[in-house]
């Protein structure tokens, strides 16, 4: 059974997509905590209401960002996680608590990496004039949104978008993007090999791809297809 700890520092959407996906009996797996830098995220009631253990921490009670993240994941390591998933956890992690947990992080982004990193992607995309977006998953490594990319979702952008209609399109794929690939992590499909992501142990030249279905595909053309 995976073991997983969830960082989060907004309503915890994406918290609940896994707790509901263990409920279901789709994802064999157990949500050893949930941590926070907001005390009144959502995301801890959420974790409470489902009996997780719940931890905030708050950032300006300490010196600096590399303190504060070693305090943190001194408590998230307590509780033995095989996976952080960063669900909505908006502060910059130091390089140092991410390079000491290779292929044992993974972040939901909402935009199809590499484009559109940071914040206000749903923005970014509409400034750009694409005609697709999307969410990822990727792997987190001490660049930002620069991780390997294990799989993303599409969505059309409309003429009459606007940042908030688009965000609430890619929302409806992100969860089951989060928990497809947080399946196929439990179920071993998915790995991290020398720095790169991997599918049924072989390395992904180009992400997985949510299908229609909520299953994860290699890309049309993949020799893993």
């Amino acid at each position: 059974m995976l073991r997983i700890a969830v960082l989060a520092s907004g309503r915890g959407s994406n918290l609940q997509v896994i707790v509901d996906a263990i409920a279901a009996g789709t994802l064999d797996a157990r949500v050893v905590g949930v941590f926070s830098d907001r005390s009144k995220a959502g995301a801890l009631e959420r974790a409470r209401d489902a009996g997780i253990p719940a931890f905030t921490l708050r950032p300006r009670d300490f010196d600096d960002r590399a303190t504060f993240d070693n305090v943190l994941f001194s408590q998230v390591e307590a509780v033995q996680p095989d996976l952080i998933v960063c669900a909505g956890y908006m502060r910059l992690l130091s390089p140092h608590v991410v390079e000491a947990r290779p292929g044992r992080m993974i972040n939901i982004h909402p935009s199809l990496l590499p484009a559109f990193k940071g914040l206000h992607t749903h923005q970014q995309a509409l400034d750009a004039g694409v005609s697709r977006h999307g969410a990822s998953v990727h792997f987190v490594t001490a660049e930002l949104d620069g991780g390997p990319v294990i799989a993303q979702a599409e969505v059309p952008v409309m003429e009459d978008d606007d940042a908030a209609t688009l965000a609430a399109r890619v929302l409806t794929r992100e969860h089951p993007l989060l928990r497809a690939t947080v399946e196929a992590i439990a179920a071993r499909r998915v790995g991290w090999q020398d720095g790169h992501a991997t599918w049924e142990d072989q390395p992904l030249a180009a992400p997985l791809q949510l299908d229609r279905a909520g299953v994860l595909q290699p890309p049309a053309g993949s020799p893993l297809a």
